[in-house]
């Protein structure tokens, strides 16, 4: 089950968003869902209309306290691209030192800004709508769609380089979490083997009755799981993304691809990688490494309500 990435860079719903602005509209169901592997939400406000209309762009599996997020000051005309930081929970670990001490606050560039003026500035542009079309503009100089799209790129891949660097470290609400789920996923894929997808294409090992695949000992250290294909017989690499990057898990798997290569004389072994969520770096991985498949795991929780 590879999953491949969707990349949405039609900056066509912020001139809609600025537009609805201008009106009682909250409806968001007519906007995309997805940008650059985020998910996008909106608000116009809930009743009466919002003092400050913002779209963020959000990690669909974790909440981090802090989020890429345009911020529309309606009565100063300004709209922000911002550093965006939960103002009921802020968070203990979030963008990087660099952007703390030294990007503007919002509440230092705005007098007395109605809410989230301890977000930082990243952009800021003067919509200026004419005509029913909406340009942007900054000092007075108009700002290219496109470089309005390098933008919220550059600021998406900064929030994402600093997701990877909370989740690779252990001590974080985020790493914990990841850290304890997934040592108990290896188990789980392990006991439940045969109706999981993995169990579709690939056999575990056996030698007299004896589980051999899980932690399979190597001179470099342990293979998470080795399996074997159920129709070539070449030997798999299953490795989970645990609190690590994406970069460490990619070259951790091709070592120990290489090792069963060097060693069991495997030319054509395959790798897969387990991860709670796709990423960019991951599909990067797989153009360049043919032999490596990606999947996808899912958490679901459920409350039942116990009767008598």
């Amino acid at each position: 089950m590879v999953i491949g990435l969707i990349e949405i860079r039609d900056m066509d719903f912020l001139d809609k968003f600025i537009l609805q602005t201008t009106t009682t509209s909250q409806k968001t169901k007519d906007y995309p869902k997805d940008y650059l592997d985020l998910k996008i939400r909106l608000s116009f406000g809930q009743g009466s209309p919002a003092k400050i209309p913002w779209i963020s762009f959000r990690e669909p599996n974790m909440t981090f306290g802090y989020t890429p997020v345009y911020l529309f000051y309606k009565e100063q005309n300004i709209l922000i691209l911002a550093y965006g930081l939960n103002e009921t929970n802020p968070p203990e670990h979030s963008w990087t030192k660099e952007i703390h001490s030294s990007a503007t606050k919002i509440s230092d560039f705005i007098e007395n800004p109605f809410r989230y003026g301890d977000s930082y500035i990243f952009k800021n542009y003067s919509p200026k709508i004419e005509n029913g079309l909406v340009h942007y503009f900054r000092d007075n100089n108009e700002i290219s769609k496109k470089e309005m799209e390098n933008d919220l790129s550059e600021i998406i891949n900064t929030f994402k380089k600093c997701q990877e660097i909370e989740v690779s470290t252990e001590n974080s609400d985020a790493g914990k979490g990841l850290f304890y789920m997934e040592k108990q996923l290896e188990d789980f894929i392990i006991h439940n083997w045969e109706d999981t997808e993995l169990g579709k294409k690939y056999n575990l090992i056996y030698e007299e009755g004896e589980l051999k695949s899980q932690q399979f000992p190597t001179d470099i250290g342990k293979i998470d799981i080795l399996a074997k294909d159920k129709i070539e017989d070449n030997f798999v690499v299953i490795e989970l993304k645990r609190n690590q990057t994406s970069d460490d898990t990619v070259g951790q798997i091709t070592r120990y691809m290489g090792w069963i290569k060097k060693n069991f004389g495997d030319e054509k072994v395959k790798g897969v990688i387990v991860a709670g969520k796709y990423d960019e770096k991951l599909d990067y991985a797989q153009h360049m490494f043919e032999g490596i498949e990606v999947f996808l795991y899912e958490v679901n929780f459920k409350l039942n309500e116990y009767r008598r």
